[in-house]
């Protein structure tokens, strides 16, 4: 258990301390450890009293004879193993964001929307208590979710975390924030808002699923004109099993889970330089709807 708002426990397994349990198959069970419970598998019962006051890396075995290592959760697992109300950002994504926009120690972040708090746990890891973090959410029942979630991760409400109920657009604080990142429906709509408090040279990410979600929010941040030229990139992970001669792709691999976009805010009344590369034929052709750069007003193949 944790008592330093980090998410890392020390010493011995207590009662009341969440662990996850693993099976020679490496499959996971996430536990709640009770003086006296038990966890029931499919191998029999596992009981609770062995593995308290046991050091983490320790073996258990259920009734039926099967061996479970036990080991407290990383972050990675709590965050696909908690209870959702939305759907969450992945690890593989989560750590890009991270690494791509650069959150240090410190930062200030706006996050839209909180979802279930997955993005929201790895961000307050990265910012620390000296960092702050503002997450918008507009549906309540989410917000509780992740409020729950986050707290339960870290043990204690986090000091650094301010949870807004409402819509981005209109309850926008005038905060001042170095990152930004959006994880909603139409992240376009947004642009203007927090290009209003990402101070100059800050990062924005958008975290979008569709392509069609990833062309019209990278247009838009083109037409706005106080951003670098936008970067959409998309991430997938492939597990690999090797043992003796036996080496071959695992079945593990995770493949598309949704489209980063990066970019980063211009000085107050700076726009970004005009782009030499011109749009491929039939980019903004007649059935192109959406916002257009400058200097694009039709289909450059006519």
């Amino acid at each position: 258990m944790t008592d330093d708002l980090t998410g890392v426990g020390t010493g011995p397994f207590r009662d009341g301390e969440r662990i996850t349990l693993s099976d020679a198959k490496g499959r996971r069970h996430s536990v709640v450890l009770a003086a006296g419970g038990r966890f029931h598998t499919t191998k029999g019962a596992i009981e609770f009293d062995e593995l308290i006051d046991q050091p983490e890396g320790s073996v258990v075995r259920s009734v039926g004879g099967a061996s479970y290592l036990a080991f407290r959760p990383l972050m990675e697992e709590f965050s696909v193993t908690m209870p959702r109300g939305a759907a969450v950002i992945y690890p593989k994504d989560a750590a890009q964001i991270l690494v791509q926009t650069d959150i240090f120690p410190g930062a200030r972040v706006l996050e839209a929307g909180a979802g279930s708090g997955a993005l929201s746990m790895f961000l307050l890891r990265a910012i620390g208590p000296t960092g702050r973090l503002y997450s918008y959410e507009r549906r309540a029942d989410f917000a509780q979710v992740a409020q729950r979630n986050v707290e339960a991760f870290f043990g204690a409400p986090h000091p650094a975390w301010t949870l807004r109920v409402g819509d981005l657009v209109t309850e926008l604080g005038p905060e001042p924030v170095d990152r930004v990142v959006l994880d909603m429906l139409a992240p376009w709509d947004c642009i203007e808002a927090v290009a209003g408090v990402l101070q100059p040279g800050g990062l924005l990410c958008c975290y979008v699923a569709t392509t069609t979600q990833l062309g019209r929010t990278m247009d838009t941040l083109r037409v706005h004109g106080g951003f670098t030229e936008p970067a959409g990139r998309e991430y997938q992970v492939r597990d690999w099993h090797a043992e003796g001669l036996a080496i071959r792709p695992g079945h593990g691999t995770s493949g598309h889970t949704g489209f980063l976009i990066f970019t980063r805010r211009l000085a107050p009344g700076v726009t970004a330089p005009a782009r030499k590369r011109r749009p491929a034929p039939g980019a903004y052709g007649p059935d192109y709807t959406g916002p257009r750069p400058a200097g694009v007003e039709s289909d450059p193949a006519n």
